[in-house]
């Protein structure tokens, strides 16, 4: 236990919190330990938790009294916190222990405040001054831990303070010190890009990228690759330079220390690879310069182990991404090879995310690798069979175009996973599309993709596979007739869905069932294999024995059975029992389509050609927008006798111009007015008078019409020996209209409306006034 540098209660708190069940006995476990840590973290003056000997100074808390176990109680704090409970009680100890001489507790103490303290928390800006000193203190380990807190603690608003101490530290002694320091600045102008900018951070990393120890220089690539994914201009001319550094690297030039595996700094060589992709991106001039380093690293890091094959990863990627070179290109696809032959699993991963870099700009290397591809997708780890799915989508070109599809139909058959069936579902109607080498394999490749994942087609691939199959390509193959050729594709997509209807009906999807059916009503009659009779009989029967159809895909199968009975001219007994069981469907609009159908065939069969007319989907509708199929009733009505029609003078028909005729020799009367409307006059007197409120006469009833019988210093409204109000009064002198007011008090009462007895008082009878007493 002691070697382990915890204690018992902490080594049966992470035991305790390792074998919990479930959430809520993890959060009781957490629950005491909040309450432990609060006893012992007390301030000085609390509550004892434990007894004192003889001698003991006093009550004072654990962390007074025990330094060895300040650190611990905060490791604990930070449990606490990492298990979703609140431990702002122990943060301003976090905060004391910063300030400790101790650079084991001080690291705890920095540790702490950056994993718990929020951004905007109060107690971070007490830790500037904290830093401030350790960043100029002659230690180097509190300087170290200094910067370290820099990167995690300091925001925008604190960033000036701790500017020019961090940049002191570039030119310190300790290349350490000067690594971690690199990192601080790039830290700084992550949060604060106007203290740090980025012409001073561009300067300073130029002289760190030069600096004599290996490990700073390494510390300034993450910078510069940072800030050059973002911009990379400033640093164009420094190409000459990362290339000489990669050359020192390879040639193991750097100490020992650097190597991994046999292999030199493989991080440092990484790191410069993907600088040069960036700063040779659409550059001819500076790719130049980087072909023979890249090709030389290449070789040398194929040594057999994974530190060299992930600097081949990233050359090859640089190489697809920097401006083509024939030669190297050729080189990074005998690199993917090796990586794709290989056993190991990540490596033939790596093989083929390569491979599909190189393939999106340089597709002639796919043939090449085309089989390798394929044994990747019989691989056991799905991680490799998405990987190659993925990579054969980007192979696909017309010549692969068929070999591809069936790989991928075959995986889709052997696939449960919903979300992957739906991604390559919709991958295959998009390289199917783009790639058919012909209408008739098109039409095949999409049947069966209907029928293998029909629940995953979108409504819009059904909808252009209807349209080809019914207008055609406009051209022939192999220079047939257009015409001719069309003709062929429909019979050959009327001999794929006659057959469907052979198989077992359950399973076919809704899709795949409205497309089959749409196709054989229209061009059943091409069959070669089939009578018009035989698919009727099938489609009825499958209409009959699908008890769970949809009833948009019952309204397609009855639709075509229509349209067969049309074309045979005769009704037969099992169609006529389909139409007339759907005479009595929920569904209103199937309903009414079968009973205009028995109609039909009752009262007008020759009407039928007409109406379902054969191979007319393509052809427009003739709309007559005058009516003049009417012209003859209309005559005839008014030689009986009937009236004109005279349109209305005003009638709004926004229509009427186009329509002629009477409509438009009214349209002027109810045509919309664009003049705009005067502006209204400024209100007067006379406006305020009838509203109540003018300023004609004086007193409570200025401005309001009075009663011819009511003086102008009686009340209008009373009742003692007074006379109901006139009508059509107005008020002496005024002339203006004014508001009147008659019947008002014996209608709704003295208060008029507002009164809460009006209702009952206008509906009371009016009771005569007492009369006056006799005199004595």
């Amino acid at each position: 236990m002691s070697g382990m540098h915890l204690s018992k209660e902490f080594f049966e708190l992470l035991k305790a919190i390792g074998e919990s069940k479930s959430k809520q006995e993890e959060d009781r476990i957490i629950a005491r330990e909040v309450a432990v840590l609060k006893r012992k973290m007390e301030t000085p003056g609390g509550k004892k938790t434990t007894p004192y000997g003889p001698g003991s100074p006093g009550p004072q808390n654990a962390l007074a009294t025990n330094k060895k176990k300040a650190k611990e109680f905060l490791v604990r704090l930070l449990y606490v916190e990492m298990l979703g409970h609140d431990g702002s009680f122990g943060y301003i100890k976090a905060v004391e222990m910063a300030a400790s001489s101790s650079i084991v507790h001080k690291k705890t103490g920095y540790l702490v405040c950056a994993s718990c303290l929020s951004p905007d928390h109060e107690f971070r800006f007490m830790l500037v001054n904290q830093m401030q000193r350790d960043l100029a203190s002659s230690h180097v380990l509190e300087v170290c831990a200094s910067l370290i807190a820099v990167t995690n603690l300091i925001t925008a608003d604190m960033a000036p303070a701790v500017h020019g101490e961090v940049s002191k530290c570039l030119d310190h002694q300790a290349e350490t010190v000067r690594k971690k320091a690199i990192i601080a600045l790039h830290r700084l102008h992550q949060i604060s890009p106007d203290v740090v900018t980025q012409s001073d951070l561009v300067e300073r990393l130029r002289k760190v990228l030069c600096d004599r120890d290996p490990a700073v220089m390494g510390a300034s690539l993450n910078a510069i690759e940072s800030v050059a994914s973002v911009d990379p201009v400033p640093f164009k001319d420094l190409v000459p330079s990362l290339i000489s550094i990669l050359k020192q690297v390879c040639e193991k030039r750097l100490p020992d220390a650097f190597e991994y595996h046999k292999v030199p700094a493989p991080w440092i060589q990484m790191k410069i690879v993907r600088i040069l992709a960036l700063l040779g991106k659409n550059d001819a001039q500076a790719s130049n310069g980087m072909y023979e380093i890249l090709s030389d690293c290449m070789k040398r890091a194929d040594v057999g182990v994974n530190a060299g094959y992930a600097i081949m990863y990233e050359c090859v990627r640089t190489i697809t991404a920097i401006y083509p070179n024939p030669t190297l290109l050729d080189a990074a696809a005998d690199a993917i090879s090796r990586l794709l032959g290989s056993r190991a699993q990540n490596l033939r991963y790596l093989g083929l995310t390569g491979l599909a870099g190189i393939v999106e700009g340089h597709p002639k290397y796919a043939a090449a690798h085309q089989m390798a591809v394929i044994e990747c997708l019989e691989d056991k780890d799905e991680t490799i069979q998405r990987k190659t799915l993925d990579l054969l989508y980007r192979m696909t070109n017309p010549v692969n175009v068929e070999f591809v599809v069936d790989k991928l139909l075959l995986f889709i058959r052997g696939s449960q996973d919903p979300y992957l069936r739906k991604s390559l579902t919709s991958r295959i109607c998009t390289i199917a599309e783009r790639f058919a080498p012909s209408n008739a394999w098109y039409v095949k490749t999409i049947t069966e993709l209907f029928e293998i994942s029909g629940e995953f087609v979108s409504a819009d691939v059904a909808q252009n596979l209807m349209s080809l199959i019914a207008e055609g390509s406009g051209e022939g193959e192999d220079g047939e007739d257009s015409e001719e050729a069309d003709m062929l594709l429909r019979q050959h997509a009327v001999e794929i869905y006659a057959a469907k209807l052979d198989g077992p009906k359950a399973r076919l999807p809704r899709v795949l069932v409205e497309t089959m059916a749409w196709v054989l009503g229209e061009y059943a009659y091409l069959s070669a294999n089939y009578t018009l009779d035989d698919i009727l009989v099938k489609l009825c029967d499958y209409t009959k024995t699908s008890s769970t159809l949809d009833p948009t895909t019952r309204k397609f199968l009855v639709s075509a059975i229509m349209k067969l009975v049309a074309q045979m001219g005769t009704c037969p007994s099992h169609a006529a029992s389909v139409i007339d069981t759907y005479t009595k469907s929920r569904d209103v609009d199937l309903q009414q389509r079968c009973k205009e159908f028995q109609n039909l065939l009752t009262t007008a069969p020759h009407l039928l050609s007409e109406v379902l007319p054969v191979d007319a989907s393509c052809e427009d509708v003739g709309v007559d927008e005058n009516l003049s199929f009417l012209d003859g009733f209309v005559a005839e009505a008014v030689q009986n006798g009937a009236k004109v029609y005279d349109k209305p003078e005003d009638d709004d028909d926004e229509y009427g111009d186009d329509y002629g005729g009477a409509y438009g020799a009214s349209s002027s009367a109810g045509a919309f007015k664009m003049t705009p409307y005067e502006k209204p006059t400024s209100p007067t007197a006379a406006n305020f008078a009838m509203r109540g409120v003018g300023s004609v006469g004086s007193g409570p009833n200025a401005g309001v019409a009075l009663p011819p019988s009511v003086g102008a210093g009686s009340d209008p409204y009373s009742h003692g020996g007074g006379t109901p109000m006139n009508q059509g009064a107005t008020s002496q002198g005024s002339g203006e209209p004014q508001l009147v007011l008659r019947n008002v008090a014996s209608v709704w009462g003295k208060g008029g409306l507002s009164q809460p007895g009006a209702t009952a008082a206008a509906a009371a009878p009016p009771v005569a006034p007492a009369p006056a007493p006799a005199a004595p």
